[in-house]
């Protein structure tokens, strides 16, 4: 099969030279931390003071610069952007560390987090040789049946406890779910200080799973691992060597909170 045409530079005439003009006001302002007026934007970008003026108006009226007292900053919109870049490089960042947890002990590795009132899974490493648990019901709403919800609810107080349960109650989803809110309440009260959460079947059949506590400000955190049923030997080991490791790079785990 033919391999399909790489897209070619763009010719020159093909630019939109408003749009480069744009940018480049967009690079001066973002130099000048306390801002800068139009004449030495436009000296700065090589333009002609009338064509900075409309652009450096347009840039404002769309939210991508603001004004104040003479001077132009960068506005929220260009701030969004700037923001999205850097929660990318988060995530990416914490993607790296749960691949080499991945590899290093050869597991399935999960983070979540307890957010705004609902299980998270912010990020999963696997393999197809050594694949994750298939979300087969919904994490959110079966915080209760695995080790990741069980670990991040034991980590709430009992107020933020009851309104979660409140609102997905416990349900058995397996022949090992816990069958009560009771049951529950009392196995979360008896959960050490840092000491795994570990859960068998109870989320899905053939699997085990591990989670481990982070304490990371103020919010509820986890990292978790899985195994099939036929390799429940080793959970407690890899959940171990996980939880020894965990203190090298809780930095980029808690700063990992904020994506």
């Amino acid at each position: 099969m033919p391999s399909a045409a790489l897209p070619s530079e763009p010719h020159p005439t093909t630019l939109i030279g408003s749009v480069q003009r744009a940018m480049r006001l967009l690079e001066a302002v973002a130099a000048r931390e306390y801002g800068a007026p139009a004449k030495q934007l436009a000296r700065e970008a090589g333009l002609a003071l009338p064509t900075a003026y409309h652009l450096l108006r347009t840039l404002a009226h769309e939210g991508y610069l603001r004004r104040e007292k003479g001077l132009f900053f960068l506005g929220e919109a260009a701030e969004r952007l700037g923001s999205s870049g850097a929660q990318e490089k988060r995530r990416s960042a914490v993607n790296d560390v749960l691949a080499h947890w991945h590899d290093s002990i050869g597991v399935p590795v999960y983070f979540a987090v307890y957010r705004d009132g609902e299980i998270e899974v912010v990020c999963v490493a696997d393999t197809p040789g050594n694949p994750a648990v298939e979300e087969w019901a919904d994490f959110r709403e079966t915080g209760h049946a695995h080790a990741i919800g069980q670990c991040l609810l034991s980590q709430l107080d009992e107020g933020a406890r009851r309104d979660h349960l409140d609102r997905y109650p416990v349900q058995s989803i397996t022949p090992y779910t816990v069958r009560d809110e009771h049951t529950l309440l009392r196995r979360l009260e008896r959960v050490g200080r840092m000491e795994p959460v570990v859960e068998r079947q109870e989320y899905a059949l053939g699997t085990v799973c591990a989670a481990i506590p982070i304490t990371a400000g103020t919010t509820a955190a986890a990292m978790a691992l899985s195994l099939p049923l036929s390799q429940a030997d080793r959970l407690l080991p890899a959940a171990r060597q996980l939880q020894g490791e965990i203190g090298r790079l809780l930095g980029t785990l808690s700063i990992s909170i904020s994506i």
